[in-house]
């Protein structure tokens, strides 16, 4: 028997037991079929192990699950939360029910115990870089550039590339990030483009 097929018949047998007082426990056992000594255990009120959390873990599995998702959520918003964010998450959860805050490496570890979820490295992204990503715009450079290079007659070996970088005042630049295990290569956290950046060639 599955162990929600056993679940459901116990919580049958418990509401049986509470809506007739004259039903006994073994009498309730051997009607919905279930252990007499678990059912006699969840009538003391003890969890059963689904519903358990073990003490090293803070969360329950719905609770965990949630978080998963938001995370989820924001990397594919361009936003991928840091670990201290993940930890700000689970904290918010706990003090919705008066619980102590999560440890130091609560979240290094939670992001461990997850398929769905890695570290990595990301590197801040603005805006308008961002939209340049589109083929359709980066199609259109090209042909101009291609079109300049025809009406000038400029020869390919007098064309010079130069490396640009930059970064934003006032932003913290790369760190690490939690996004979901499926993404490839470095994250990229979206900046708006209303920043000032310092250019340096």
């Amino acid at each position: 028997m599955s162990q929600s097929n056993t679940e459901a018949k116990t919580l049958l047998a418990l509401q049986a037991l509470q809506n007739n007082p004259k039903l006994s426990v073994r009498s309730a056992a051997g009607i919905y079929e279930v252990n007499e000594h678990r059912l006699r255990r969840r009538r003391k009120g003890i969890q059963s192990r689904r519903d358990w959390i073990n003490p090293s873990r803070r969360l329950s599995d719905l609770e965990e699950q949630i978080i998963v998702q938001f995370i989820l959520d924001l990397d594919s918003r361009g936003f991928p939360p840091r670990l201290r964010g993940v930890e700000e998450m689970a904290n918010r959860l706990l003090a919705d029910r008066d619980a102590s805050p999560v440890g130091k490496r609560w979240a290094s570890n939670f992001v461990k115990r997850q398929p769905d979820l890695k570290t990595s490295f990301n590197r801040r992204y603005d805006y308008q870089r961002a939209k340049c990503e589109d083929p359709a715009i980066i199609r259109d450079w090209f042909r101009l550039v291609e079109n300049t290079i025809a009406k000038y007659g400029i020869n390919l070996a007098d064309i010079y590339n130069f490396d640009e970088t930059g970064f934003m005042m006032g932003v913290i630049a790369s760190g690490m990030v939690v996004t979901g295990a499926e993404r490839r290569g470095k994250a990229k956290s979206v900046q708006s483009g209303n920043r000032e950046w310092v250019t340096a060639i």
